[in-house]
C-alpha cells in the first residue's frame, strides 16, 4: 500500500512512523494484553504515557516549571471561551488583533464574557496582511492580548512576536506550535487543537503561565477551570487518552528529526519550494503580502476558476490529496506541517508545472 501525500489543513497528516507504531501496539501495548484505548487513565501505564508526553514536549518547546502544561479535551475553539472565563475577570478588558477568521472568532465569542477591545484589524485588506504593530491601539490595563500567528483558512502569518509589556500576550498556535524554535517566555498562555502537528483531534494543549492559575470567574464551569485541570494533571475527569498517546509518539518522532530548529529549516525549504514555483509561474498565484506568507498553509489560485474542479480531480489521482481551498475564499491551499514530507512538495510542484502546461 502506498501512503498519499494529504495535504488538508485538518486533521492532518500524521508522521508515518507514528502510525506505524501505533499500529504494532494497537491490540496489545507493551506486553498489557490492552490496547491503550482500553486502559484506565488512573493506571500506572497511562500515567506513564501521560507524564512522558509532558516531558517531551517540555523538552522539545524549553517549556519552564514556571508553566503548567495542560492536555485539555476539545479543540481551540473551546478555548475561545475558556480563556476569557479564566483570563478576564469581572471588569476587565482584553486585547484582541484581528487578522483573520480565527481571530474573528475568537474575539465573537471573547465578547460574550467580557469587553473586547480590537486593538488592530487587518480586514479592510481582505486579511492579507498584518498591521504594523506601531498602530495598534492597545490598552496598558488589559487583562491579556490576544493573537493568532497563523491564520489556517487565509494562509497570513505574523513574523514577529507582538510586544505586550507586562500584559499577558495569548497565542492561538494550533497550526503554527512545533513547526520551528519557540520561546514560551515571551507568552501568558498558549494553546493549541492538536489536529495539525500535535496529533489526532479532540485534544488541546494549553500552556500557561502559573501566576495567571486561580483567576477564574465563579461561574466558569470546571471542566473549563484551568487551575482544576492543573490541579489534576489533566485528568479530573476520563481525558481524551489515545490522542494524548499518540500526541506523545509525535513528540518523540520531533525529537528523533531533530527537534524543532530541524523541524524549522525543514518547514522553510517546503515553503520556499512552493512560493518560488508560485511566484514563477503566471498561471498560479497568491494573494498574501509576501512577508507575512504562512509556512504552513499556502493558499493558491489558477488563472481560471473554471479549472479548479479538473485541477482537484488530477490531483486525487495523482494521490495528492485534500487540496481544495477553505469553502469561505475557494481556489487551491496546500497545508505543509510538520509530517508532510518534502517529496509531497516535489509531487505537488511537479504536477502543477504538468496543468499549467496542458490548461494555460
Amino acid at each position: 500500500m502506498s501512503r498519499a501525500f494529504n495535504f488538508c489543513a485538518g486533521p492532518a497528516t500524521l508522521p508515518e512512523a507514528v502510525l506505524k507504531q501505533a499500529e504494532t501496539e494497537l491490540l496489545d501495548w507493551r506486553g498489557t494484553g490492552m490496547s491503550v484505548m482500553e486502559m484506565s487513565h488512573r493506571s500506572d501505564e497511562f500515567v506513564s504515557i501521560a507524564e512522558t508526553a509532558e516531558k517531551d514536549l517540555r523538552e522539545l518547546a524549553g517549556i519552564s516549571d514556571d508553566y503548567a502544561v495542560l492536555f485539555m479535551q476539545g479543540g481551540a475553539s473551546s478555548q475561545f471561551a475558556t480563556i476569557p472565563l479564566n483570563l478576564l475577570g469581572e471588569n476587565a478588558e482584553a486585547d484582541y488583533v484581528s487578522t483573520g477568521i480565527w481571530s474573528k472568532k475568537a474575539i465573537a465569542e471573547a465578547k460574550r464574557f467580557g469587553n473586547v477591545n480590537v486593538a488592530a484589524s487587518s480586514e479592510d485588506s481582505g486579511f492579507t496582511t498584518i498591521p504594523d504593530q506601531s498602530s495598534w491601539a492597545t490598552n496598558p490595563d488589559a487583562a491579556y492580548l490576544h493573537y493568532t500567528p497563523n491564520e489556517t483558512i487565509g494562509g497570513l502569518e505574523y513574523d514577529f512576536v507582538p510586544e505586550s509589556g507586562a500584559v499577558p500576550l495569548v497565542a492561538d498556535m494550533s497550526s503554527t506550535i512545533l513547526s520551528r524554535p519557540l520561546d514560551v517566555s515571551k507568552y501568558g498562555l498558549i494553546y493549541a487543537g492538536a489536529q495539525k502537528n500535535i496529533g489526532p483531534s479532540g485534544l488541546v494543549v494549553v500552556i500557561v503561565r502559573k501566576d495567571l492559575l486561580g483567576k477564574a470567574r465563579k461561574e466558569t464551569p470546571t471542566m473549563m477551570n484551568y487551575q482544576v485541570i492543573a490541579d489534576n494533571g489533566s485528568m479530573y475527569n476520563t481525558p481524551a487518552t489515545y490522542s494524548w498517546y499518540l500526541a506523545g509518539l509525535v513528540f518523540k518522532w520531533l525529537k528523533e528529526q531533530g527537534g524543532l530548529q530541524a523541524m524549522g529549516e525543514m518547514n522553510a525549504r517546503k515553503a520556499s519550494k512552493l512560493y518560488g514555483f508560485i511566484d514563477d509561474n503566471d498561471f498560479y498565484a497568491n494573494p498574501i503580502d509576501p512577508r507575512f506568507r504562512s509556512w504552513m498553509n499556502v493558499p493558491f489560485t489558477l488563472a481560471d476558476d473554471a479549472l479548479n474542479g479538473e485541477f482537484l480531480q488530477g490531483a486525487n489521482a495523482r494521490g495528492l490529496l485534500n487540496l481544495a481551498g477553505h469553502r469561505s475564499v475557494g481556489g487551491m491551499r496546500a497545508s505543509l506541517y510538520n509530517a508532510m514530507p518534502e517529496a509531497g512538495v516535489d509531487a505537488l510542484i511537479e504536477y502543477m508545472t504538468e496543468f499549467a502546461k496542458e490548461r494555460g
